[in-house]
């Protein structure tokens, strides 16, 4: 798409590039689409559910400070918050004071929040496999994971 002209010199993209962004934003949405049913199909939880048993499981005491959890997951904390509370009503996660900071939030998983999360691993596993890595070669994946690397490292500059 071509714009009116202005004073503004507008980058803008080469057919090849608009055809590149918009099989980028079809890949995203369906991937992630796909991803969530799978998971809420097998194990009742959602995609953002998942992300967030996963972090803590990965933490050390399976537990971090909700600002650093929203971090991880790519978050604002107000939707991690959502999240946290309906995690919470299932008993799989519970949300405690920081002991070193009384104003800071922690959230904890719980046992049963890790059997769940063991129990859902492996189908979802199996699911980013078929959808990922299935269809390339092992040198399509070194290169978008290459790719993914140098465009989630300029994202984070900002």
């Amino acid at each position: 798409m071509s714009g009116p002209s202005t004073s503004l010199d507008v980058r803008w993209l080469t057919a090849s590039e608009q055809a590149i962004w918009r099989d980028f934003l079809d890949v995203t949405r369906l991937l992630m689409d796909r991803l969530n049913r799978q998971l809420v199909a097998d194990s009742g939880m959602s995609l953002a559910e998942y992300e967030v048993l996963v972090r803590l499981s990965e933490a050390g005491d399976r537990r971090l400070r909700m600002s650093e959890l929203a971090d991880l997951v790519v978050n604002s904390r107000s939707r991690l918050t959502h999240t946290v509370r309906r995690l919470e009503e299932r008993g799989w996660v519970v949300r405690e004071e920081c002991e070193e900071d009384r104003r800071g939030i922690r959230c904890v998983l719980l046992d049963d929040g890790l059997t769940v999360l063991q129990s859902a691993a492996p189908g979802h596993v199996e699911a980013v496999r078929s959808i990922i890595f299935d269809p390339l070669t092992h040198r399509d994946a070194e290169t978008l994971g290459a790719l993914m690397h140098k465009i989630r490292a300029e994202l984070r500059t900002e």
